[in-house]
C-alpha cells in the first residue's frame, strides 16, 4: 500500500490524460521510495521498463536494455553496439505497442550514463527528434544520484534543456507519514516513539520498512542496525557509494560536520577538512545539499557569503554518534544505551533537528502559516570576560513585524522551567534585542515533546508547539 504521495501520485496518473507526450524526472536520495512510487501510480503496467547497472560497463549496460526490450515483447533483435542503436530499437518497439498511451519506465539513469558512452546525446535525440512528434509518449527517468538527475536533465543546457515536462523531486517522510505507516503496518508504537524512530532513521521508507511488529523500538533498532546481520548493519558505505561516484570528498565533508552540532562555514570546513579549494569540493558541496544531506543557512542578519552548512541527515547523524562507535560489535549496543546520559544528550540535540525538518508545522501550530517568514540561527560570541556567549538554534523572522524566538526541548514528560532557566531564556532574549537592535516584537516559543507543567515560569511564555503539532 502507498502511503502518503497523494500529490506525487495524483502527477503521475494525470499524465496519461495528457494531449502530448510527456517528460518526467523522479528523483531523490536513496531509499526513498522513488521506484516504488512509479510502479505504484501504474499498477507495474508499462510499455517498457529498465532498471541501469551499477558500475557495469558500457556493453553491459547495453545487453542488459536488449533483455528489457525483450521482457516487454520484443522479438529478437541484434546487440546495439550504441546507445543510439539501442534507443532506436526502442522507437521500433514502441511503434509496434496498440494505441493509447506507453509508458516508459527507465529506472537508474545515472548508472547508464558510463564514460564516453555518449548516453545523453542519444537520449536527447530519441526524445526530441522521435517521442515529442507524437501524443502517445509518457517518458518516466528516475534515480538516486540526485546530483546527477538536476544537472543533466533537470538543469541540462544541451539538446534536453527545458524538455521536462514535470518534475517530482520525491522527499523522505514527515512525522505525519511515517505514522500513517505504522499504522498501517500494526506496529503498535506511540508517538514518543515514532518520533525516536525518526531521529534515527529520518522519513527513509526503506529503514522504516525493516521495523517488526511485536518488537519494541530499541530491539528494532538493535536488530536493524547492530546485530551481525541486521539489514542496515551496512548501510553507511552503500548510501554514499551509489549516489556519488568518487565519494571521498562527500565523506570527509560530512566527517567533519558530524563533528560540530550548529555548522561550519566553507572557510572553516576547508581548514577542518585540508580538502584542497577546488571545483571538486565546491560540486561535493552542492551534491550534499541537492540530496538533504545537508543545509545552507544563514545567521539573521548575515550575507549569503557568510552561510553555514550543517549536517541534517539523521541516519548519518546517528552513525557517527551510535553506529560507528560500537567497536566491540556489541548486538544490544542500543537497548543498553537507553537510560544513559549519552542517549539522553543525543535525543535533545536530535530533537531539535526534528524541529527543523517540520517548520511549516511549527508554523501553522503558531498560526502564522500564510504570513511570509524566513528561519535562521543566531550567535553571539562573548566581548570579553563578563560578557556571556549566547546561542539561538532557531529564529523565524515574520513580516507582521515579529520574531519567535524558539527554544527545543526534548524530555519525557512535562517540561518544567525552573529558575535557572528561565534567567538563561531571559538573557538570550535581552541579548539578541541588545545586539540586534531588532524593532520587532520578540515571542519566545517552547517546543516541548508534551508541552510545559503549567504555572510558573512557564506563564511568561508567549507560544507552545508540542510533539503532536509536529504530527500535523
Amino acid at each position: 500500500m502507498l502511503i502518503g504521495r497523494e500529490i506525487e501520485k495524483k502527477t503521475l496518473q494525470g499524465l496519461l490524460d495528457s494531449e502530448q507526450s510527456e517528460f518526467v524526472a523522479v528523483y531523490g536520495r536513496r531509499r526513498v521510495g522513488k521506484t516504488y512510487l512509479v510502479r505504484e501510480a501504474f499498477n507495474y503496467e508499462f510499455s517498457f521498463q529498465h532498471t541501469g547497472l551499477l558500475d557495469a560497463p558500457l556493453k553491459e549496460q547495453l545487453s542488459e536494455f536488449r533483455e528489457s526490450l525483450y521482457a516487454a515483447g520484443m522479438k529478437k533483435c541484434a546487440m546495439p553496439k550504441t546507445w543510439s542503436e539501442a534507443f532506436r530499437l526502442l522507437q521500433r518497439h514502441l511503434s509496434s505497442c496498440p494505441d493509447g498511451k506507453k509508458v516508459i519506465f527507465i529506472d537508474e539513469l545515472p548508472w547508464m550514463d558510463t564514460q564516453k558512452s555518449n548516453f545523453i546525446r542519444a537520449l536527447d535525440h530519441f526524445w526530441n527528434a522521435w517521442a515529442t512528434t507524437r501524443k502517445d509518449i509518457v517518458l518516466i527517468v528516475c534515480g538516486s544520484a540526485t546530483s546527477w538527475i538536476i544537472e543533466n536533465i533537470v538543469m541540462n543546457y544541451g539538446g534536453l534543456h527545458n524538455r521536462l515536462t514535470r518534475q517530482i523531486h520525491l522527499l523522505p517522510f514527515n512525522l505525519h507519514e511515517c505514522e500513517l505507516y505504522c499504522k498501517n503496518h500494526k506496529l503498535g508504537f506511540t508517538r514518543r516513539q515514532i518520533l525516536e524512530a525518526f531521529m534515527v532513521m529520518g522519513g527513509i521508507p526503506y529503514y522504516w520498512s525493516f521495523l517488526q511488529k511485536g518488537l519494541s523500538l530499541a530491539q528494532n533498532i538493535d536488530r536493524m542496525f547492530f546485530a551481525e546481520n541486521g539489514e542496515l548493519t551496512h548501510e553507511f558505505d552503500a548510501l554514499y557509494a551509489s549516489l556519488f561516484r568518487n565519494p571521498r570528498i562527500h565523506l570527509e565533508i560530512i566527517t567533519t560536520l558530524a563533528t560540530k552540532k550548529t555548522g561550519m562555514t566553507r572557510e572553516e570546513l576547508l581548514v577542518n577538512t585540508h580538502l584542497k579549494n577546488t571545483g571538486q569540493f565546491n560540486t561535493a558541496l552542492k551534491e550534499l545539499e541537492q540530496c538533504s544531506f545537508i543545509r545552507r543557512y544563514t545567521h539573521i542578519g548575515k550575507k549569503n557569503r557568510d552561510a553555514i552548512y550543517q549536517l541534517m541527515d539523521n541516519y548519518t547523524l546517528f552513525f557517527f554518534k551510535f553506529i560507528q562507535q560500537n567497536v566491540n560489535g556489541d548486538q544490544h549496543f542500543w537497548t543498553s544505551q537507553q537510560p544513559t546520559g549519552v542517549h539522553d544528550t543525543w535525543a535533545g540535540l536530535a530533537f531539535e533537528r526534528v524541529c527543523l525538518q517540520h517548520l511549516e508545522q511549527i508554523k501553522k501550530a503558531l498560526g502564522f502559516s500564510a504570513v511570509i517568514s524566513t528561519a535562521h540561527s543566531w550567535v553571539h560570541k562573548p566581548k570579553d570576560k563578563n560578557d556571556k556567549g549566547v546561542q539561538i538554534d532557531l529564529l523565524i523572522d515574520r513580516n507582521d513585524d515579529v520574531i519567535n524566538v524558539c527554544e527545543m526541548k526534548y524530555s519525557k514528560d512535562l517540561y518544567v522551567i525552573d529558575t535557572e532557566e528561565d534567567q538563561r531564556l531571559r538573557r538570550r532574549v535581552y541579548t539578541f534585542q541588545r545586539e540586534t537592535g531588532t524593532k520587532k516584537a520578540i515571542h519566545l516559543t517552547m517546543i516541548t515533546t508534551y508541552g510545559l507543567q503549567p504555572g510558573g515560569y512557564a506563564d511568561d511564555i508567549h507560544s507552545q508547539v508540542t510533539m503532536d503539532d509536529l504530527f500535523v
